[in-house]
């Protein structure tokens, strides 16, 4: 995805969020297109800011039955207050975004000894060459403020049209369930997940959703 990983371009640095709704839009409907994998069940999955991710291209999918459910792991669906600034600063941000959108300058906590329990795994996720390390950069904050408030403002799980669907919490478990747990915990999630998921590739059942 734009600004992460292995994508060309600046690290960190989204300008424009629709766009890169409609740049993962498109591949997945290239992917459903395919001879190859045409009446395959097709679900999204996201953890963390590509659980944000998932609820925008399902939201901006051509219909409610393009994709057949949606796993979300720790979704960021809202910018907790104690993370959030404080207001005139967003407001002071998203002025100086505008002439310079790609300084890196917003202050942050580390938020990596509260997403990943196991100590050892915090090393590993340290030494990851495509984690982008610095500040977050003014456009792609004023981005991720503009479309959490939008899915914020639509309480998830309540709210959801489906009848089909499922709140997993775990109790005591950090923010990156798949990664910074126990061995023990995180195959739990992920054999709660592939349980869910078997169940509606074997039944006739749509619209579904896990967060």
């Amino acid at each position: 995805m734009e600004g992460h990983g292995r994508s060309q371009g600046l690290k960190g640095y989204v300008p424009n969020i629709d766009l890169v709704v409609q740049d993962c839009l498109s591949f997945f409907t290239s992917v459903k297109q395919d001879p190859n994998y045409n009446g395959l069940p097709s679900f999204l999955y996201g953890e963390s800011m590509g659980g944000a991710m998932c609820l925008l291209v399902h939201l901006a999918s051509p219909g409610n039955g393009f994709f057949d459910g949606a796993v979300l792991v720790a979704p960021m669906c809202k910018i907790s207050d104690d993370m959030r600034p404080r207001w005139p600063i967003p407001e002071v941000l998203a002025a100086v975004a505008r002439f310079l959108p790609t300084l890196a300058i917003v202050p942050t906590v580390d938020i990596l000894p509260k997403a990943i329990k196991v100590e050892e795994k915090q090393a590993i996720a340290l030494a990851n060459p495509m984690r982008y390390t610095g500040k977050p950069r003014l456009r792609t904050v004023t981005e991720l403020l503009r479309v959490t408030d939008y899915l914020g403002k639509r309480a998830l799980y309540e709210e959801a049209s489906s009848q089909d669907k499922t709140l997993k919490i775990y109790d005591g478990m950090m923010h990156s369930l798949l990664f910074g747990e126990t061995d023990e915990n995180i195959e739990m999630v992920r054999r709660d997940i592939l349980s869910w998921l078997n169940d509606r590739c074997n039944s006739d059942s749509k619209s579904s959703s896990l967060s």
